[in-house]
């Protein structure tokens, strides 16, 4: 059967062509829409062995170039034997032609579920909130995951030795029989099969799907310096793969805090701090707050609001380096409250010994002279 026609797709579809005709087809054959139609849940098997093939790079690949390993199910096949016409054909239990169809494909996938290879388990992600100055400093969070994990009765093998006894399905023949309308046919036993010797049982803790839900608390170890959306690995804490398969990862998105002084800008930090008139004309040295606690900055006289100033290594700790960033802080002038005469005199005295103007220039600068009025307008006023 041609994957590509069974999704009503072109060879050359993308992913997501692949994505959308696999949901579509999903709406319309999933066996928990159609209860009880046995012809619907069979086709969905192929759909979705079809989803799986295709949807996997490699495996498409390997599909497109012919030479992708397939079931034979010969120990598997119906075998036809003749016609019983003491078979009951009537009713509304009365077998079809679409049961044996959905009894080849229930047993063809049984016998890729017993040879299919190491599965590696599924990806897990997370995510979980860190304050600003631990993002910094570094820190540790408890994380609590559900996943997959091997069983623990069975050591993910789905099954538990037993003592060999008869097996009941084929009563120790090897062989089943079903009727299909007057049609008879045989099959080897899915359960022994084919032996008709049971060796095994399958596991009572998973119901033979090889893991069992547990969920468990994680200590996670943020690094000092962590950024906003980074991802934190965590090997081996996915879920457990199947058939001897590796277990998969577990990603951590760390999304940080924000701060109501600091501002991050890669490894540097920016922060804005007031200072006073007489500070920024006569020169100051001023406390500024870093991550690391209070620093003293050094205002030369003069100083402009919003000018800015470094102080080395007061940032965050780089990945790349022992080192760390800067801390970038940006002064803003702050004009004092004006409430008696004698600070107005001493302000007006002020403009008087420095009454250089500054704003010279700023007409010149803003632009072009405005156009004069045409003569057949009047001029505004």
């Amino acid at each position: 059967m041609d994957f590509y026609v069974l999704l009503g797709l072109e060879r050359e579809a993308s992913l997501d062509d692949i994505k959308r005709a696999y949901r579509r087809l999903a709406r319309r054959y999933h066996p928990d829409i159609n209860p009880g139609d046995r012809v619907a849940a069979a086709r969905f098997r192929y759909i979705a062995e079809a989803y799986e093939t295709l949807s996997d790079a490699d495996r498409r690949r390997d599909y497109d170039s012919g030479v992708m390993e397939t079931s034979t199910d010969e120990a598997l096949a119906f075998g036809f034997e003749g016609f019983d016409f003491s078979v009951s054909v009537s009713g509304p239990t009365s077998s079809t032609f679409g049961d044996l169809f959905a009894g080849v494909l229930q047993q063809r996938g049984a016998a890729r579920q017993a040879t299919r290879e190491p599965e590696r388990g599924a990806d897990l992600h997370q995510t979980v909130a860190v304050p600003f100055e631990d993002s910094i400093r570094g820190t540790r969070c408890e994380v609590t995951l559900t996943r997959e994990v091997r069983c623990r009765l069975c050591q993910g093998a789905g099954s538990l030795q037993a003592p060999e006894t008869r097996c009941t399905h084929c009563q120790g023949t090897g062989v089943v029989k079903s009727a299909r309308g007057h049609m008879v046919f045989s099959k080897a036993c899915v359960d022994c099969r084919g032996s008709g010797r049971l060796l095994t049982v399958r596991c009572p803790a998973c119901a033979g799907q090889q893991t069992e839900i547990r969920t468990e608390s994680l200590s996670l170890a943020v690094p000092p310096g962590i950024r906003e959306g980074a991802q934190v690995r965590v090997p081996e804490k996915g879920h457990s793969g199947r058939n001897g398969g590796e277990p998969g990862d577990l990603y951590i998105t760390v999304h940080v805090g924000e701060h109501p002084l600091f501002r991050r800008d890669g490894d540097n930090l920016h922060v804005v701090v007031p200072i006073a008139v007489h500070e920024a004309a006569l020169g100051a040295r001023i406390d500024v707050p870093t991550v690391q606690g209070a620093a003293r900055l050094r205002v030369p006289p003069g100083t402009q609001s919003g000018q800015r100033f470094r102080l080395r290594e007061r940032g965050v700790p780089s990945s790349r380096s022992d080192r760390h960033g800067d801390l970038i802080v940006e002064v803003r002038l702050v004009l004092p409250m004006v409430l008696d005469e004698r600070s107005k005199e001493l302000l007006r005295e002020f403009g008087r010994l420095n009454s250089e103007d500054v704003r010279h220039g700023l007409t010149e600068e803003a632009g072009p002279e405005p156009a004069a009025p045409r003569p057949d307008l009047p001029a505004r006023r």
